[in-house]
C-alpha cells in the first residue's frame, strides 16, 4: 500500500471560481466593544435565561428535528402578521434562504440583480450557484434611481431581484413608489429583505397578496436572537412550495426551534430592546453629526454608516482603543471614506462617540 505522506491534495478538482474567491472573514471580536455586525448587544433577563434553560433541556437531542414544523411556523406567523393565505418556511439564517431561492431559479443564464451596493450575499449566492449577478448602482445619496432599475430591468430581465428593506450597508429605506415600479416591472420573483424590521418598523408583509412575484425575507438576528441562526420566508403558497422542494429536511435544529418558540412568548422583551436602540441611533447619529469631518447617512437600522477623510486610520485608531466596527470603505466606489458601526448599549455607544471625537482632533 502506498503512503501519501507528503503528498498535495489535488485542488484541481475545485471550481476555478471558488478557488479565486476568498472564505468570508469575520473577525475575532475577543477584548472588544463589538460594534461590526449588527446584533443587539442586549442579554435575556435572567428569569428569561432560566426559562429558556429549563425548555432547551426537554428537547429530545437524540432524535432529528421535525422536517416541518407546523405548529411554530403558525404561531410565528401569527406573530409576524403573516397574512391570511400567505405563507411561510424556515431556513439557517437568511443566508440560507437567499441561497434557496437562487438556486430554485438558477436556470443556465440566470441573472440574479440587486441596487448596489447591498447585502454581499445576493452576489456570492448568485455565482456559487451559476448565476449572472448585477448590481445597479444607487444615487450618491443611496437612494434607489427608478429609472436605471427599470432600464436594467428591462436589459437583463432578472429571474430574482432582491431589495434590502433598509439596505445594508446604507442604512436607508427605498422610496416605496420605486419598490412599486420594481414589483410592477420585474419579469419574475422580487425578494425584499426585511433584516431590519424592528428597527426600520416598516413592512411590506401586508402587501404580499396584492403582488404574487413577491416574497418576504426576515430573520430573527437583528431582534436580539443572532446566536441561533433562525430566518423565515414568507409569500405565495406555490412559491413557497416550490422552493421548500430545496431545503435541507432538517435545516433547523430543535434547540432554535425550541428558543424561538418561547421568545415567542417574550416579544415584549424584544421589542422593548428594539425601542432603546432605535433611541441610541438617533443620540448617535445626533452626537456624531457633530463632529468636525465626519458626515453620517440617515438610516432606519440599528447601524449607521459615516463618511471620513482617512477610513483605514479612524479604523485602526479606534481599533487600537479596543473598539471594533466595519471598514466598507473598499467594498464599493459610493461608500469610498465609510465605516458603518453598530448601535450597542448607551456605554457602548458613549466610548465609540469620545473614541471618535478624540481621533478626529488628531492632525493627519
Amino acid at each position: 500500500m502506498s503512503s501519501r505522506i507528503g503528498h498535495r491534495p489535488n485542488l484541481a478538482v475545485l471550481r476555478d471560481d471558488v478557488r479565486a474567491t476568498e472564505a468570508y472573514a469575520v473577525p475575532s471580536a475577543v477584548g472588544f466593544i463589538k460594534l461590526d455586525a449588527m446584533e443587539n448587544p442586549f442579554g435575556l433577563p435572567e428569569a428569561v435565561q432560566r426559562e429558556l434553560g429549563e425548555r432547551l433541556g426537554k428537547q429530545p437531542l437524540n432524535r432529528y428535528p421535525m422536517s416541518d414544523p407546523r405548529g411554530f411556523k403558525e404561531r410565528l406567523g401569527k406573530a409576524m402578521g403573516l397574512p391570511l393565505g400567505a405563507r411561510l418556511m424556515l431556513g439557517n439564517g437568511s443566508d440560507e434562504l437567499i441561497h434557496l431561492v437562487i438556486q430554485a431559479c438558477a436556470r443556465p443564464g440566470a441573472t440574479m440583480l440587486s441596487p448596489w451596493p447591498s447585502f454581499a450575499m445576493y452576489e456570492l449566492s448568485s455565482r456559487f450557484d451559476g448565476c449572472n449577478f448585477v448590481g445597479v448602482p444607487l444615487r450618491p445619496d443611496f437612494t434607489l434611481d427608478p429609472n436605471v432599475m427599470l432600464s436594467a430591468i428591462a436589459e437583463d430581465q432578472p429571474a430574482v431581484i432582491f431589495l434590502s428593506y433598509p439596505n445594508n450597508p446604507t442604512g436607508n429605506l427605498f422610496d416605496r413608489t420605486a419598490i412599486d415600479a420594481v414589483l410592477r416591472a420585474a419579469p419574475g420573483l422580487v425578494v425584499i429583505d426585511e433584516a431590519y424590521l424592528p428597527f426600520a418598523q416598516d413592512t411590506w408583509m401586508p402587501h404580499l397578496r396584492s403582488w404574487p412575484n413577491l416574497l418576504v425575507l426576515r430573520t430573527l438576528s437583528k431582534l436580539g436572537l443572532a446566536g441561533i441562526r433562525l430566518g423565515y420566508m414568507s409569500g405565495d403558497p406555490e412559491w413557497i412550495a416550490e422552493i421548500e422542494k430545496l431545503r435541507p429536511p432538517y435545516n433547523v435544529n430543535v434547540l432554535s426551534l425550541a428558543a424561538a418558540d418561547l421568545m415567542l412568548e417574550h416579544l415584549a422583551t424584544l421589542d422593548s430592546q428594539a425601542v432603546m436602540l432605535r433611541a441610541e441611533r438617533s443620540r448617535v447619529a445626533t452626537a456624531l453629526s457633530a463632529i468636525r469631518g465626519l458626515t453620517v447617512f440617515p438610516s432606519a437600522a440599528n447601524f449607521l454608516l459615516f463618511r471620513v477623510a482617512d477610513p483605514d486610520r479612524v479604523f485602526a485608531a479606534l481599533k487600537e482603543r479596543g473598539i471594533l466596527i466595519k471598514n466598507v470603505s473598499k467594498t464599493h466606489p459610493l461608500l469610498a471614506g465609510c465605516l458603518r458601526t453598530t448601535i450597542g448599549t448607551s456605554g457602548e455607544n458613549d466610548a465609540l462617540m469620545q473614541a471618535l471625537r478624540t481621533i478626529m482632533e488628531i492632525p493627519r
